[in-house]
């Protein structure tokens, strides 16, 4: 396949070469004789890079000589590179633009293992650039080798090993164009010492040849026209939307066909904000912790249109249970999704803004010859379902505050202009639940992974891409201990986060299983963070050593004007620990391994719903 290799995507049905479109990125210095490092680093002012995160080391120390040289690339010293990787991932959600990290051989380029991991679950558009050893020491156990193309081979889209100089421009060419076109995802180049201490004449490639590279098929229209006949005569017709309708931009063209058919919706974990949660039609979150509206109305319906989600086990619960009498449409630009969990009935490949405008069309012409199918009865059951069990918490028995409430009131004082990122646990899906998210990208979250450690640098590299965005990390105790690290990096680089450490003083999601699951047998998940006169560490004072303003809250009389006052700081990050109650839960809950019908709310199991209505 010949193709654009510009970040923006584009299809190219034809095979035929298309020229590269540099209005994004340098104009390139083809026939200049350079060095492979200073090829590097122009290499991606070709490519459009404006900000790069990463750490130095012995293997990559040419490309970070030629870094000084850079005009265009801003390069952000993190305090670890996997606070680097999950930076990189956090200014790719934010700005749809692929991250870039950079690190060395060695420990350098395995520490971005789980940010590469973790890109690759969620389809996020990373480049990583790692120094190798010199090509002619390359398989002789020589100082910090790994065989970081092996390691990650399972984990990336496409990764190559560069040992000559004179394939640099190429090579990252391609990875962007393959981190960016298709679905979204990670790319890995490692680059040989020798190759960046060679000299090349550069050359940027004016076009680029991917055999068997699929860049994302057109949606075939006969299966348009049945998905759309279907959604003209289903009587419980549910939208579930996944993560693909934020990574393809594609949230408008969701907005009309949501508006057109009538039908219920779901938003996933990594699709919140896809569809305003003040939308009538958006029931919230499906899944182990979703609304029991969204939970039943999967279960009850008879058509299921899936859009970029993949049918994922803490959505469907215990899979020969999930939503039996439906038949199910599966739109993705990924044919390897559909069907890999589900059978499906009408599989749709392709990108989700092709999908939307056909089928809005085909749906208009369908409701044009049969007019709109009579949703009413099924308004009135999700109705029910949602004055039933609506989404709430009780007051907690130990003095302390409720997370629920502590999450809310960010999400309200900060508002739906704020980008909201949070780590992994209980505050997490306390977060999903409780903030109302009425725009794309401005959840951001570890959804396939469930990366801790994840929020902090994700934060910041948020921030780093929107500058002018308001950017809230929502962390627990744990995983703020894992990578708080880069509040450094922010301090030192000016990047204002504000950080709110939801602390119960424990593991909260593992304890909340242990309290459920074995017999309150809480084997290792007390951090000694919060509760009683010993703190440690003490959060404030931790965040005061890093250049940060640092509070603290310990009541519910006192939330609203703790975050009004770090709302009011945005010449440093901040740095709030708010003391919650370590008894507190997720509610509602489907257990792994049960049916999505065994849902439990709050600590009393919903009735089961009637699977012959």
């Amino acid at each position: 396949m010949t193709a654009d290799i510009t970040p923006a995507p584009v299809t190219n049905a034809g095979g035929k070469a298309v020229a590269i479109n540099d209005a994004k990125g340098a104009t390139p210095r083809n026939g200049e004789v350079m060095s492979g490092a200073d090829a590097i680093v122009h290499s991606l002012e070709c490519a459009g890079v404006t900000e790069a995160f990463g750490y130095p080391g012995g293997a990559i120390m040419p490309t970070y000589d030629s870094l000084l040289n850079s005009s265009q690339v801003r390069h952000i010293l993190t305090r670890h590179e996997q606070g680097a990787g999950h930076a990189a991932e956090g200014y790719a959600a934010e700005t749809g633009r692929p991250g870039v990290a950079i690190a060395t051989s060695g420990p350098g380029a395995t520490n971005l293992v789980t940010p590469i991991m973790n890109a690759h679950m969620d389809s996020t558009p990373l480049v990583a650039i790692t120094g190798q050893v010199g090509a002619s020491m390359i398989g002789t156990d020589a100082f910090q080798e790994a065989d970081i193309v092996g390691i990650t081979q399972p984990i990336t889209k496409h990764n190559v090993l560069v040992k000559h100089a004179q394939d640099i421009p190429r090579a990252i060419a391609e990875a962007f164009y393959i981190a960016t076109h298709g679905r979204p995802g990670p790319v890995l180049v490692d680059i040989a010492k020798s190759a960046q201490q060679s000299n090349v004449t550069f050359d940027w490639p004016s076009q680029i040849a991917l055999p068997g590279f699929n860049a994302g098929a057109k949606p075939h229209s006969r299966t348009i026209e049945e998905a759309a006949r279907l959604l003209a005569t289903s009587r419980r017709p549910v939208l579930y939307v996944g993560g693909g309708v934020i990574r393809s931009g594609a949230a408008d063209g969701l907005r009309r066909l949501v508006d057109l058919s009538g039908a219920a919706v779901v938003t996933t974990l990594m699709a919140r904000g896809a569809l305003p949660d003040s939308h009538p039609q958006n029931l919230g979150m499906p899944g182990m912790h979703g609304t029991v509206p969204a939970v039943a109305a999967l279960q009850k319906s008879d058509l299921i249109v899936a859009l970029g989600a993949r049918f994922d086990d803490r959505v469907t619960g215990k899979l020969s249970g999930f939503a039996p009498n439906a038949t199910i449409v599966h739109a993705d630009i990924d044919p390897a999704e559909i069907g890999k969990n589900r059978e499906v009935d009408v599989p749709i490949v392709g990108d989700l803004k092709d999908v939307f405008a056909q089928l809005v069309t085909a749906l208009e012409a369908q409701h044009l010859q049969h007019g709109k199918p009579d949703l009413e009865a099924w308004w009135q059951q999700i109705g029910a379902w949602r004055e039933t069990f609506p989404l709430g918490y009780t007051p907690t028995n130990d003095g302390h505050s409720s997370p629920q409430h502590v999450i809310q009131r960010l999400g309200e004082i900060a508002g739906p202009e704020a980008t909201f990122v949070a780590g992994v646990g209980q505050h997490q899906m306390w977060a999903s639940q409780f903030i109302k998210y009425e725009r794309p990208n401005s959840w951001i979250n570890s959804g396939g992974a469930g990366t801790m450690g994840f929020s902090v640098p994700a934060a910041m590299g948020a921030k780093v891409g929107d500058p002018d965005r308001l950017v809230w990390a929502i962390d627990g105790d744990g995983c703020f201990q894992m990578t708080n690290q880069e509040l450094v990096t922010c301090a030192i680089n000016d990047i204002p986060i504000k950080v709110a450490i939801v602390n119960n003083s424990s593991l909260g999601m593992v304890r909340q299983w242990q309290a459920l699951f074995y017999n309150e047998r809480y084997s290792h998940t007390d951090l000694n963070t919060g509760h009683g006169t010993a703190r440690i560490p003490d959060f404030v004072k931790l965040a005061e050593a890093m250049g940060c303003a640092g509070l603290r809250c310990e009541t519910d009389a006192d939330v609203d004007s703790t975050i009004e006052a770090a709302m009011e700081i945005n010449d440093r990050p901040v740095v709030v620990d708010f003391t919650v109650s370590a008894d507190a839960m997720v509610w509602p809950m489907i257990a792994s391994g049960a049916t999505n019908d065994e849902i439990k709310y709050a600590k009393d199991i919903a009735p089961e719903f009637d699977r012959e209505d």
